[in-house]
């Protein structure tokens, strides 16, 4: 269960059963009597051309916003953040369990450092360990614990409960979200169709 705390935005599918309302994924609900977005792309039209472009790349900066807050306050009760949880969940996926950092930076795609980071903190909660590479002499693996992997079943249940913050939208909504989304990453050289 997650307790609301003053100052703190909970999911809004928790919210809602908790009768609050205005949960924006920030400390406090803007409540603005406008959308500054669209406001900015009628400036924009006006000044510069045509606007989509740009209010669809700040509309979904914002909407990263909303949600890594969002899903963090589900996650908090754990010790986790999104990127801790992710990174929980791609050893969880792997068979033995553990991988070489830098494999898990590909696979998150996050620099090595953030990588390095976020082991670094989930070792310190016992969540991960360090282990010699036995392929590769010099470099390291990370290997989830049991621990990890308590953490990773109950979050799981929790972020699905709140349809990782996405419940505003059906299925078929989210489906073509992704697809869109997903043009983008490949065009960006994320992955190659195949």
């Amino acid at each position: 269960m997650i307790r609301v705390l003053p100052g703190i935005a909970a999911v809004p599918a928790f919210a809602r059963a908790l009768g609050l309302r205005n949960v924006s994924g920030v400390r406090k609900a803007l409540e603005l009597p406008f959308d500054p977005i669209d406001r900015a792309a009628r400036i924009w039209e006006h000044r510069f051309g045509p606007s989509s472009a740009m209010a669809a790349v700040t509309s979904i900066m914002r909407a990263q916003q909303i949600l890594i807050a969002e899903l963090d306050a589900v996650l908090r009760p754990y010790g986790l953040t999104f990127a801790r949880y992710e990174a929980l969940v791609l050893l969880s996926f792997s068979r033995a369990g553990a991988l070489p950092l830098r494999v898990m930076g590909e696979r998150l795609m996050v620099h090595p450092t953030s990588v390095t980071n976020t082991v670094d903190r989930l070792e310190a909660q016992g969540m991960v360990v360090r282990r010699q590479n036995p392929d590769d002499g010099r470099g390291r693996l990370a290997e989830i614990t049991e621990r990890g992997r308590d953490a990773v079943r109950q979050a799981t249940h929790d972020l699905m409960a709140a349809d990782f913050g996405m419940g505003e939208y059906s299925e078929r909504e989210r489906a073509d979200l992704f697809s869109l989304l997903r043009g983008l990453r490949m065009t960006a050289g994320d992955f190659i169709d195949d």
